[in-house]
């Protein structure tokens, strides 16, 4: 039942925020747009490249929505709404979003096509860098819950939320979950202005129907991770514990839509440097300082 429930929520979520990125694209606020243009792809011809892997080619979009719902599995919209409530579910959170590179090389390599092969690439070396910023956060995280269990993090949120607690650790996590979602000014696998859709180039159809699904999937997994490590998860007044878990997400979701549309996009030289010289040293500040707050206060 809390499968088809939370399934059921992260569809809505999606839909929501489909609804949203066209309006922010368009300036029409339309609840049917994500209906008409999924009607749209699959009124399209899915044109194949002319020598691609096929396995790969076909595989890649499919992979990255699996890996999407995965890491929505851990993540609790209430006490005892979540599929798996894994005794190392912060870890399998980092450990399933690995496989977005995977998803995003296949997606580079499978249509044999040099836009998207250098899309590929550069999500290569954009996920390494940022992937520490990930799991060095969840670490200090993990350090004040006592615990890996997404549940416990929530409940160690009762009284104050981890955004106040760790503000450092918050921003660093929400910057390295928009370079993992691939949105701008992350968006270097795509770069419509210089590769032309990049890993998506070669897509048509119903395959970038999923696709484009996969992406909006990501960035809701994504936004729910930030709402249960920083944001109190389910606590709030008043609302059912899941109503806020969904408002909170949604709020996340929509600020990386946002802050794209503000922020240009990063060279890749300045984003691999800025993530080693910068962003890796304050997380490990982070930490440190979590550790001292641990120790000192009760």
């Amino acid at each position: 039942m809390n499968f088809v429930i939370v399934l059921v929520a992260l569809l809505g979520s999606v839909w929501l925020l489909a609804v949203i990125e066209g309006w922010t694209t368009t300036g029409r606020l339309r609840l049917t747009a994500p209906l008409l243009s999924g009607l749209a792809y699959l009124g399209r011809e899915s044109i194949v490249p002319r020598t691609p892997d096929r396995v790969f080619f076909e595989t890649a979009p499919v992979l990255l929505l699996i890996v999407a719902v995965l890491g929505a599995a851990v993540l609790p919209l209430a006490p005892t709404l979540v599929i798996a409530d894994l005794a190392t579910g912060a870890l399998f959170i980092n450990a399933a979003l690995a496989y977005v590179l995977v998803a995003l090389i296949m997606a580079g390599w499978g249509p044999n096509g040099a836009y998207a092969m250098i899309g590929g690439w550069r999500f290569l070396g954009q996920l390494i860098a940022y992937a520490m910023l990930i799991v060095m956060p969840i670490t200090a995280v993990a350090m004040r819950a006592e615990s890996l269990v997404t549940t416990v993090i929530v409940g160690s949120q009762d009284g104050l939320w981890n955004i106040v607690y760790q503000p450092l650790g918050f921003v660093l996590f929400f910057i390295a979950a928009m370079a993992l979602a691939f949105r701008a000014p992350f968006d270097l696998p795509t770069a419509p202005g210089e590769l032309g859709g990049g890993v998506d180039a070669e897509y048509t159809g119903v395959r970038l129907a999923v696709l484009r699904l996969a992406r909006l999937t990501l960035v809701i997994t994504l936004a729910s991770a930030t709402t249960v490590f920083y944001l109190g998860g389910w606590h709030g007044p008043l609302l059912p514990p899941w109503a806020w878990s969904l408002i909170k997400t949604l709020a996340v979701a929509v600020s990386m839509l946002l802050a794209g549309r503000y922020l240009p996009r990063i060279r890749e030289a300045d984003l691999m440097r800025w993530c080693w010289i910068l962003g890796i040293p304050l997380a490990l500040l982070n930490i440190i300082v979590v550790g001292l707050l641990v120790l000192v206060v009760p």
